[in-house]
């Protein structure tokens, strides 16, 4: 690389780093994505990453269980909220009480891919923490989607915010 197109790639580098912090989406600006930074579906920033965000869930909410896992939940302040994506997040937990590290992967990369699938029906300001059960390892798939999407709803009625679903179908 001559050190003219290192510094067309650092110009471009800079132009995608602006445009992603203010917000707006590439394609405005002359782009080929046409996904915004702080899209609903954002999985990588839905997802409860420090310390403080899983205590604050753990000290505001109570523990509620269902068959397959036990879950904390509570709902943000307008001035927690990230600059990037002001959706809800979820936080997943796997101790070793759950097995081996190579169990305890495999039961959370089932419940990072349920919760995905069910991310729409928690309220937009949501916190969410799941501590799955051993048992989570060897259920079908698609009943531990219903069971996330059951404790989704269940989270989102009890926060007094109905799903959103119910909402798109109103409008």
């Amino acid at each position: 690389m001559t050190s003219g197109s290192q510094a067309t790639c650092a110009a471009a580098f800079s132009f995608v780093r602006q445009n992603y912090r203010s917000g707006s989406s590439v394609r405005e600006n002359g782009g080929m994505a046409d996904r915004e930074p702080n899209s609903q579906l954002d999985w990588p920033h839905a997802r409860l990453r420090k310390h403080a965000d899983y205590q604050r869930v753990y000290q505001a909410g109570r523990k509620q269980s269902s068959s397959s896992m036990s879950y904390f939940f509570r709902l943000r302040a307008a001035d927690e909220l990230s600059p990037f994506y002001a959706g809800p997040r979820v936080g997943l937990t796997a101790g070793r009480v759950l097995g081996k590290a190579v169990e305890r992967t495999r039961i959370k990369r089932r419940m990072r891919e349920a919760a995905r699938a069910n991310l729409l029906l928690l309220p937009q300001y949501a916190d969410v923490v799941l501590h799955p059960r051993r048992t989570v390892l060897t259920m079908e798939f698609s009943r531990l989607e219903r069971e996330v999407a059951k404790i989704f709803s269940a989270v989102s009625v009890q926060s007094g915010q109905g799903s959103r679903q119910n909402k798109v179908a109103e409008t």
